[in-house]
């Protein structure tokens, strides 16, 4: 039998006893009011969470991949971050992965079991030749999923990092993580519906290790997103008004050097600050290790 009593995922929240007996308006002030409280309890984990980046970053920089692994909301909102750092940051889709226990069906139903596999999580990982470069991020609200714990072993094995996510406080998994992010979020608004504020608080933990830790490779100039991918027509126009904000030329410039850098924005602020050439400004930016900052300074940091 697993005991849940002692996971304040699980506890009942003293608030919302009358939740059904609530009108509307009330309901969603109360599950305003609960939602503020997440920020607050992510900020306790601050330090925790710039060691993850840290090790992120050092992966990325010695090729290695980064693996969300987790299970129901957790395992989804992992295959979200993952998916989104493509457009977002132009990334190569093996190298940030989202996996979910119970494969990509278990995105939009409940596959039965899955999460409670150790075997399962390891073998996810070893299909992916898990290598010693890469980093693991177990996602876990309750913090004992068996599916991440198995995956968080196999990885320390392979000798690949190994980051846990938990919204409990003393997880079970932190125990099997070289680092340990623990968000408590108190008792759910409704029980132990941990898409809630759990979901929130991992959403906004793993915006954190994705986009900061894409910053620390230099994917990001200033604050503009110079390595976005414009796979559509809303994306070509942001990527002109990328290049417009990092420049201040004219839109017609940056249309216009957007086409001759084959639409990569980065080159295009590149050859437009620095008046190289498409194929001078290409290799600025490789000796730069595609800090566009780095290049327009001549290479100094």
């Amino acid at each position: 039998m697993i005991d849940l009593s002692r996971l304040t995922t699980e506890t009942r929240n003293n608030k919302t006893m009358d939740l059904d007996e609530l009108s509307t308006a009330k309901v969603l002030e109360l599950m305003n009011s609960e939602d503020q409280t997440v920020p607050t309890s992510i900020k306790q984990a601050l330090p925790e969470i710039t060691k993850a980046v840290d090790q992120i970053i050092t992966s990325f920089r010695a090729d290695g991949r980064l693996f969300y692994m987790g299970a129901g909301t957790s395992g989804r909102l992992g295959v979200l971050d993952a998916a989104e750092c493509v457009p977002t940051f132009g990334t190569d889709p093996e190298m940030v992965q989202g996996l979910i226990a119970g494969g990509a069906q278990a995105m939009t139903l409940a596959v039965e079991g899955a999460e409670d596999s150790k075997e399962l999580g390891a073998s996810d990982l070893k299909e992916r030749q898990l290598n010693e470069n890469d980093v693991v991020v177990g996602i876990a609200a309750s913090g004992r999923t068996p599916y991440v714990i198995g995956g968080l072993d196999y990885a320390q094995k392979t000798g690949a990092a190994t980051i846990s996510l938990a919204c409990n406080a003393h997880a079970e998994i932190s125990k099997h993580a070289q680092i340990a992010i623990e968000v408590p979020v108190g008792p759910e608004v409704l029980t132990g519906s941990t898409r809630l504020k759990s979901g929130t608080a991992q959403k906004l933990v793993l915006n954190m290790l994705s986009t900061a830790s894409m910053v620390g490779i230099g994917k990001v100039y200033k604050n503009l997103m110079v390595d976005v991918k414009p796979t559509n027509a809303k994306l070509v126009e942001r990527s002109k008004r990328i290049i417009m904000q990092a420049t201040e030329c004219s839109y017609e410039v940056a249309g216009k050097t957007f086409l001759e850098a084959d639409q990569n924005v980065k080159l295009a602020i590149v050859m437009i600050l620095t008046g190289l050439n498409k194929k001078q400004a290409a290799q600025q930016l490789k000796k730069a290790d595609g800090f566009v900052r780095k290049t327009i300074k001549g290479g100094k940091d």
